[in-house]
């Protein structure tokens, strides 16, 4: 199933995009910091980060969360918080996305869903393991 880790300060927003997601099938967890992001990232691999774009243009260590394979990085802004600092180059090639939430809460739903299709045709979705083979009896 895919993990979404949604990112920010701004609790209300948060809480909703999880009830939203939730409604849909799409479990998520909630990060206050970019350091309890990459800790809860650790344990279990998230197929998207989106993650407060003021976060991100600060300290540039949202690049550091780690993801499930063929993951991806989207930022988000408020209307009332709009972004403060440009991205630096090496962070706008690896976000996916910029979206003012919430606002484009169904852009946002369509992205996981793209990511998740995309990691399943290449085959990153879920790895299964292989049962070890069995010799028969003679």
């Amino acid at each position: 199933m895919t993990k979404i880790l949604l990112v920010g300060q701004d609790e209300a927003l948060l809480e909703g995009l999880v009830q939203s997601l939730a409604a849909l099938g799409r479990p998520s967890t909630v990060a206050l910091s970019l350091s309890d992001a990459r800790h809860q990232a650790a344990r279990e691999l998230p197929l998207v980060a989106v993650v407060d774009g003021n976060l991100a243009d600060a300290t540039g260590e949202a690049l550091g969360i780690p993801l499930a394979p063929g993951g991806a990085i989207v930022l988000y802004r408020t209307m009332s918080a709009p972004r403060t600092a440009m991205l630096s180059p090496a962070q706008q090639r690896s976000v996916l996305a910029d979206l003012t939430l919430p606002l484009e809460r169904n852009r946002l739903v369509a992205l996981v869903q793209h990511v998740e299709e995309r990691a399943r045709a290449t085959g990153r979705g879920h790895r299964r393991t292989t049962p070890p083979e069995t010799t028969p009896a003679i």
